[in-house]
């Protein structure tokens, strides 16, 4: 018996019960469908993580202080004073791979104007922490080395705390806020950026000189974090390692302490945001795999059902020459296109599906083509898998018990 034939027999049987054939196919459908949607929105948020902290600038590379510990107890790094200009200062000179470099000391507090308060945090940088972080100005400009020198009052405001303020629609530069007692000016303001991949709001901020913050508003000497720029995304390993190298020097650390700073890339955090995203990608795909393993058991079942129906048929056609070959391929060719058939239209529904959830709930999705190509091979063998046995079945059985079959 030839291929064409079985599927003209096939289809021609599956006809025979249509709505059968679908409820049958329904499991396969829908289990497809939830594994190409599942596998889509775990991709599009991999992606969309990837995006947003490249967007915070692929070699971006933070030195903090490590974890001071008190009596045995962890009290954080905020308070640490290991971390000096001096140290970025060298950073800067010293590290071959390192292209730019910002101190950052930071202080919360109220900004007001008029009768207007926000709460919120001015951050204290160098004139390259803009190009660094990836930021841009929307107006004015950006401080000067002579108003970090004399630790200027002046500072950049971010969208948030501009539309707090003064409203929206409104360009603030030259005006003055008060940030707790002490007066600042508006020189520039902030290109929107948006919520980062923590839900974290990256407009609610302003920028000052480093000194300002330091002098005027902490009293303090030291830095709480120090940012830098990898010559290129290829290059941010090696500054690391550099880095590294270079303020256990400079802190004159023996080989056998541990160090009292911690040095982080961009790379690092794509690759652990990205590790955990992919668990959460193979998890959800494999809960939705599991209705496809339940259609398989239900199209099992119907051919169990479709065995004993025909089995009449079945003796006839073994009476008439049949043999158990082309029996058992008969049946196989049932299950395999109930399952095909049931998987072309879960991917359609799994890619429109997608497609409605990005709309719908502005969710970042991304139908991998891998994924597609995996649910159709799945459909196939899933097929044969489950609809082996029961067509095993009908060619084992014999053409006179069969013919006496009431």
């Amino acid at each position: 018996m030839n291929y064409s034939n079985l599927i003209k027999i096939a289809l021609k049987a599956l006809r025979r019960n249509k709505l059968r054939a679908f409820l049958t196919m329904l499991g396969i459908i829908i289990g497809v469908a939830s594994v190409i949607t599942m596998l889509a929105i775990g991709q599009g948020s991999k992606k969309s993580i990837q995006d947003q902290v490249s967007g915070m600038g692929a070699n971006l590379i933070m030195v903090m202080p490590g974890m001071q510990f008190r009596g045995g107890v962890q009290m954080g790094n905020t308070s640490s004073q290991k971390l000096t200009l001096e140290d970025m200062e060298a950073i800067g000179k010293l590290c071959p791979s390192v292209s730019m470099v910002s101190p950052e000391v930071r202080n919360s507090g109220q900004a007001i104007y008029a009768d207007e308060n926000t709460p919120t945090t001015m951050y204290g940088v160098n004139n390259r922490y803009l190009d660094i972080k990836k930021l841009s100005l929307k107006s004015g400009r950006m401080f000067t080395d002579k108003e970090i020198k004399s630790a200027a009052k002046v500072c950049l405001i971010g969208k948030t705390v501009l539309e707090n303020l003064f409203g929206k629609n409104v360009d603030p530069v030259g005006l003055t806020v008060r940030f707790n007692t002490i007066p600042m000016k508006i020189i520039g303001v902030l290109q929107s950026k948006g919520s980062n991949t923590f839900g974290q709001d990256q407009d609610d901020l302003l920028l000052a000189p480093y000194t300002t913050i330091q002098k005027r508003m902490l009293a303090v000497t030291h830095v709480q974090t120090i940012y830098a720029s990898a010559l290129s995304e290829t290059k941010s390993k090696q500054a690391v390692t550099e880095i590294e190298s270079l303020l256990r020097e400079r802190h004159k650390l023996k080989a056998t302490d541990e160090d009292d700073f911690d040095v982080r890339s961009q790379e690092e955090l794509v690759s652990t945001l990205s590790s955990i995203s992919n668990v959460l990608t193979v998890l959800l795909g494999a809960i939705a795999g599991i209705s496809l393993l339940v259609g398989g058991i239900g199209i099992m079942n119907i051919m169990y059902v479709s065995v004993t129906e025909r089995t009449r048929e079945i003796g006839l056609r073994m009476s008439v020459g049949g043999r158990g070959n082309d029996i058992m391929m008969q049946f196989l060719t049932e299950s395999m296109l109930l399952s095909i058939i049931g998987g072309l239209i879960g991917i359609c529904l799994g890619i429109g599906a997608s497609r409605i959830v990005a709309l719908v709930m502005n969710w970042p999705v991304v139908v991998m083509p891998q994924a597609v190509i995996l649910s159709f091979v799945v459909c196939t063998v899933i097929g044969i898998f489950f609809g082996w046995y029961p067509a095993r079945k009908a060619a084992n059985l014999d053409p006179i018990d069969a013919l006496r079959y009431e």
